[in-house]
């Protein structure tokens, strides 16, 4: 056994231990409010911090310490800890294409799962996203929406064949696997004329999905519905799947449906995690990550439906490619991506 492989491993599990706790501490600096509080306010004392946020300072003072030691803050001596300004863009501005906390979010609540899906890998059985932690909802809304405020409509919807020019002009968009309904309300803010449908399972993204579109104020162009892919009515202009495909049991029956309900010049938006066509392409921080969460969400939640073509948050563009095609869609080309996201045209 070579000690110095085994030791640098243990250092390897000890960081990756403190990356753990790094999530619930950015959950929490975010929630009370830390980051905001520090973000230009130059070095700050955990005395200053606590009075600032309405805080203990004790527990003030443990909580600058975990995040010094783990980067995300710097100690800048004599009791004092700043906020880099590059760290803060990440940290608090929820518009940027850089922001993470939705993602600690994301897994913060994915986590919880751990027991239930340690069972679930025995049994064979899946788990629902709508049985998972709160924070899985709001983290997942929180992680991917910068990508649509910053890529959507400036560069995805403009790549796809004519699509700009019929939304602006007034098309029907049905919007499948919606969640909180950041896709869709981003869409009816940037495109007055069209009407959306967001269609989603979970009663309770839904119900926070039509308070956020009242107040961005297009709730009375956006319908919001309990279904399926598979129970989609009437006919669209438009149908986007905003990182969803994957999760679903059965994606080229949901693909084929939502084909059978396009207008004669009808097309498909769908927006996937970002991935290389095979395990070795995807072996690196963002595979890591995208993995992870398939395992204890994603997949989970393929195997507790039809769980048919189980594909896995690391589907990859060629995968993608031949469920669509199974669906009945023949020109079908990639459009964009973001650095956690690509995006795919798909036509009959």
């Amino acid at each position: 056994m070579n000690e110095g492989t085994l030791m640098a491993f243990v250092n390897k599990a000890v960081g990756d231990a403190g990356g753990l706790l790094a999530g619930s501490m950015v959950v929490l600096g975010d929630r009370i409010g830390f980051y905001r509080a520090m973000s230009g306010a130059g070095p700050v004392t955990s005395q200053e911090l606590a009075a600032a946020t309405g805080t203990k300072e004790r527990h003030v003072r443990e909580w600058l310490a975990a995040q010094a030691a783990a980067g995300y803050i710097s100690y800048a001596g004599d009791g004092r800890f700043v906020l880099p300004e590059e760290h803060a863009v990440a940290l608090t501005q929820e518009t940027s294409p850089a922001f993470v906390v939705g993602l600690f979010e994301t897994v913060l609540g994915a986590t919880q799962a751990t027991d239930r899906i340690a069972g679930a890998m025995r049994s064979g059985e899946g788990m629902l996203w709508s049985d998972h932690d709160g924070h899985v909802h709001t983290g997942c809304e929180r992680f991917f929406r910068p990508a649509y405020v910053n890529y959507l409509t400036q560069a995805w919807i403009p790549a796809m064949d004519g699509v700009a020019e019929r939304l602006e002009s007034g098309i029907a968009v049905a919007d499948v696997g919606c969640g909180l309904g950041a896709s869709t309300i981003r869409l009816a803010q940037v495109y007055p004329r069209s009407r959306f449908t967001g269609i989603d399972p979970h009663e309770g993204s839904l119900d926070a999905a039509r308070k956020e579109a009242a107040d961005g104020g297009v709730g009375e162009r956006i319908t919001f519905e309990r279904a399926t892919a598979k129970e989609l009515t009437g006919r669209y202009g438009l149908i986007t799947f905003f990182d969803c495909l994957h999760d679903l049991g059965d994606p080229v029956g949901a693909l084929r449906s939502v084909r059978e309900h396009l207008d004669d010049d009808g097309s498909v938006l769908v927006v996937e995690p970002i991935a290389g066509d095979s395990l070795e392409d995807n072996l690196n921080p963002v595979g890591a990550v995208y993995y992870g969460c398939s395992t204890l969400l994603c997949t989970p939640n393929a195997l507790a439906q039809e769980a048919d073509v189980v594909l896995g948050t690391q589907a990859g563009e060629g995968r993608l490619t031949d469920v669509a095609r199974g669906a009945g869609f023949s020109r079908i080309r990639r459009i964009g991506e973001s650095p956690f996201n690509m995006a795919l045209e798909l036509r009959p």
